[in-house]
């Protein structure tokens, strides 16, 4: 799920010389990584500048300023730790408890985030169409889409506990269709501001660019659940067909998306050292996917007739299990790569968020396996990955809580230390 630093929109900076020292370099790279910014995107076009707001106006309330839409990956990464929880595959009754505590968390996250950006919005009109003309920060409008939807799963599925059935599910049904609606309108949006305003150079593919695209695919997973409380009939089936077209269009978006991100890094290197966690992002669409095959199978019997039902059942599991055995092999190489970087010197940054969302859509993608095939191995599977995802989201949530307190997650974006060399 991540993220970047925040900034008006600039040329790139030039790059630090050789004979700067590496641990100068290492600090800038961590400061820059806090906030989005074009910075990220080196060898794009510089976006046009939005018109200045009036004087005075962008004073207020400053600590907004720099909150993005990149935050809305702690709502998600919140609420996906609860609701794959509840979904393991196993028997533990114990933990249902924190899993409702964690629920509560993401939905006040939610709030609190959405009221942040409509300051942001409503204070800092400057900044908030910066962002939107910034390749680097643009993406990640589709983060306020999975948010909404992750949140009102996990209501559905955590907070019946709490607030009961009916209300759970009318909450649901607002921030699904909510979520959805953005979704569907970032999908075509940002890619839309890529071509005409981005215009990103050869080379400069980023993981970063797959978060409006896989909002779909969460929506056609949290589209399932709510498949059996529409009345039999066209209803079912409409909501049914529906999220297998998300499920298709997010899919098709994805596979035109990954090999410019795996190329980029085959031919230029190593994402820069603060950037390395959003490697996971790559793990969204296709644990996304597998989950979503396999909740729509479960309630496909209900919605069509007996020869697609049973259809539908058989393709969770033909679509599943590979897309589950290349999203290993991509967790692996992102493992590799965050090692890499850690020995190098990576620091905290809120790319560190990257580590939760796509992770749990892997939790939960392995856990509905388990159930349709009965493999104990995919159980095992399902939990491990949930470990590490708890795990995750402990550090993340804990280095977010210390950077929001001191200030330096809000404050103004620290400008790269100017490198310096010996001539002669």
């Amino acid at each position: 799920m991540a993220i970047f630093p925040q900034t008006r929109i600039t040329a790139p900076p030039p790059r630090p010389s050789e004979a700067a020292p590496a641990a100068d370099r290492r600090t800038a790279d961590r400061s820059a990584a806090n906030r989005p910014t074009a910075e990220h995107s080196a060898g794009t076009e510089p976006a046009e500048a939005p018109p200045a707001e009036a004087p005075g106006a962008s004073v207020r309330l400053p600590s907004l300023r720099h909150i993005g839409p990149n935050w809305y990956a702690c709502v998600m990464g919140t609420a996906i730790v609860a609701s794959a929880g509840a979904g393991l595959p196993v028997d533990a009754p114990g933990p249902r408890a924190a899993f409702v505590l964690v629920w509560a968390l993401s939905a006040i996250l939610l709030v609190a985030v959405l009221a942040a950006r409509a300051g942001h919005w409503l204070c800092h009109r400057d900044q908030a169409r910066a962002h939107l003309l910034d390749p680097a920060v643009a993406p990640f409008y589709g983060c306020l889409s999975m948010a909404l939807t992750a949140v009102g799963g996990a209501t559905l599925t955590v907070g019946t506990d709490v607030v009961g059935a009916r209300a759970a599910l009318a909450a649901d049904i607002v921030l699904y269709v909510a979520g959805t609606a953005v979704g569907l309108v970032a999908a075509v949006a940002v890619p839309y501001l890529m071509v005409v305003r981005h215009r990103p150079a050869p080379g400069t593919a980023s993981p970063v660019w797959l978060l409006p695209l896989v909002a779909p695919m969460v929506s056609a997973t949290q589209g399932a659940p709510l498949v059996p409380h529409l009345a039999p009939g066209q209803g079912r089936e409409a909501l049914l067909l529906a999220c297998y077209a998300m499920f298709g269009l997010s899919l098709l978006a994805t596979l035109v998306m990954l090999p410019l991100v795996f190329a980029r890094l085959v031919h230029h290197g190593p994402l820069p050292l603060a950037l390395t966690p959003t490697l996971f992002l790559a793990l969204g669409p296709l644990g996304q996917s597998t989950t979503a095959v396999n909740q729509l199978a479960d309630v496909a019997p209900g919605a069509v007739g007996d020869p697609y039902a049973a259809a539908f059942g058989a393709f969770a599991v033909l679509y599943g299990v590979p897309v589950m055995g290349f999203a290993l092999l991509w967790l692996a190489l992102a493992i590799a790569m965050v090692v890499r970087a850690a020995r190098n010197g990576m620091g905290f940054a809120m790319t560190w968020w990257a580590f939760t969302f796509p992770v749990g859509t892997c939790v939960t993608g392995a856990a509905g396996l388990a159930r349709h095939t009965g493999l104990s191995g995919l159980t095992w599977l399902s939990v491990a990955l949930y470990v590490f995802l708890v795990v995750a989201w402990a550090a993340a949530g804990a280095h977010t809580v210390r950077g929001v307190v001191s200030g330096a997650l809000t404050a103004a974006p620290v400008p790269p230390r100017p490198a310096t060399a010996r001539t002669t």
